[in-house]
């Protein structure tokens, strides 16, 4: 860290605004061409120049969190199925096994990315690019203050994930997941970087 002592006279040159050291008359360069940061202190008649030339602002950003894949729904609907084929309801239960394998290839390859600024669908433990919505186009990424309101059916054993969001079309696009991820995990990260949610908790103080 360099501390520089120049006196207050200061002089206009076109758009260029200098300031006069008490070294010599020595000109500083103005900060807004100099490409450094400048802290200022007044000290009587003398200003105290900190420059923080060469180094790197640090900025508070959050780590990104990828709730870990939960294969309880999907192995439910396969017991289910298998229930229903074994009692000879053979109707009922082709579509809850399909259901349910489905759900369980999307849980081995599916994720939810929450990094620093929004939640995107990616693909796969590479966590490569979902490409566009299918169903209402744009890309699977939304920011967090773009988020109305957020829910979980049910809390204690999540179902479904339900958001409303802005950033698709103003006047709000909503979204449904089935939750095939750790719930604990995705309901922790959605309260901490979507704020609390209306009627699954918690309450906002």
């Amino acid at each position: 860290m360099s501390y520089v002592f120049v006196s207050g006279r200061r002089e206009e040159i076109g758009k260029l605004s200098a300031f006069r050291t008490s070294f010599g008359g020595q000109v500083l360069c103005n900060p807004s061409f100099c490409g450094t940061q400048l802290a200022i202190n007044n000290h009587g008649n003398r200003l105290v120049v900190n420059s923080l030339l060469g180094r790197r602002v640090k900025t508070r950003t959050r780590e990104t969190v990828v709730p870990e894949p939960d294969y309880r729904i999907p192995i439910v609907l396969l017991g289910v199925a298998g229930g229903l084929a074994y009692t000879e309801n053979l109707v009922p239960a082709v579509p809850v096994g399909l259901l349910g394998l489905l759900l369980l290839v999307q849980a081995t390859r599916v994720r939810f990315v929450f990094d620093d600024e929004a939640l995107e669908v990616r693909i796969g433990d590479q966590l490569e690019e979902s490409g566009e919505n299918a169903f209402v186009g744009g890309k699977n990424r939304w920011k967090y203050s773009t988020f109305v309101n957020w829910e979980f059916w049910w809390p204690n054993f999540p179902i479904l994930v339900y958001f409303k969001e802005t950033q698709t079309k103003p006047e709000g696009q909503i979204h449904f997941f089935p939750i095939i991820f750790n719930g604990k995990q995705l309901y922790d990260v959605m309260v901490e970087r979507a704020g609390p949610s209306k009627t699954s908790g918690p309450k906002e103080s």
